[in-house]
């Protein structure tokens, strides 16, 4: 993802990622009083949330006609292609606000634009998949709090990696509304009229 783009990002955020080590701070000075196990595993639920999607991403560019990879709704947007690739690319860029190594030879300026090929485009997608999955796997509770003052004041691992998921949703929403603007409906959808059609006809 662009540095800039980044960088403008978290200074949005800034208040909101302020807050919220206010607020871990508060909570760790009533920890000693308060022994309920925590309800939220940001580890876990990040990992099973990417997993979603990366597997919606696959499905739908297996879906895809061949012919419709280069389709894209004005001049100025992103392909089909574009838009599997983009997600892909800012795994690796995303991830590397926090450390996380790009493989060698990624270049982000020309990823986004190296392919149409269906094969490709899905082996990049499951590629970049197993490099987010080892790079959060790798990660302790204490990396999450990790301080990372170059983004913002108080930006965290932990805020590096909630913008990943939040990203890849925002692409999956894109990737929907190119696919219904085509007449293409998700195969996840396929999937959930049929059981609906299915349950249906057992109840007459």
């Amino acid at each position: 993802m662009n540095k800039v783009f980044m960088a403008v990002l978290f200074l949005l955020m800034g208040p909101s990622i302020g807050a919220i080590g206010a607020s871990a701070q508060n909570s760790g000075m009533a920890a000693s009083a308060d022994h309920t196990a925590p309800s939220y595993d940001m580890k876990a639920q990040a990992l099973q949330d990417l997993q979603g999607v990366q597997k919606k991403f696959v499905d739908l560019a297996n879906t895809l006609p061949a012919d419709k990879f280069t389709w894209r709704p004005s001049a100025d947007s992103r392909s089909f292609a574009e838009v599997f690739l983009h997600v892909s690319g800012e795994r690796y860029g995303i991830l590397s606000l926090m450390g996380a190594t790009p493989p060698a030879g990624f270049d982000g300026k020309t990823y986004e634009k190296s392919t149409t090929d269906r094969a490709q485009i899905v082996e990049e997608l499951n590629k970049s998949w197993e490099f987010a999955q080892n790079a959060i796997n790798s990660m302790t509770n204490a990396d999450f709090a990790k301080l990372l003052p170059k983004l913002v004041p108080q930006a965290n691992a932990g805020d590096v990696v909630y913008i990943l998921v939040a990203d890849a949703h925002e692409h999956l929403g894109q990737s929907v509304a190119y696919a219904r603007e085509n007449g293409i409906v998700p195969p996840w959808t396929v999937e959930v009229q049929k059981q609906a059609a299915e349950k249906k006809a057992a109840q007459k």
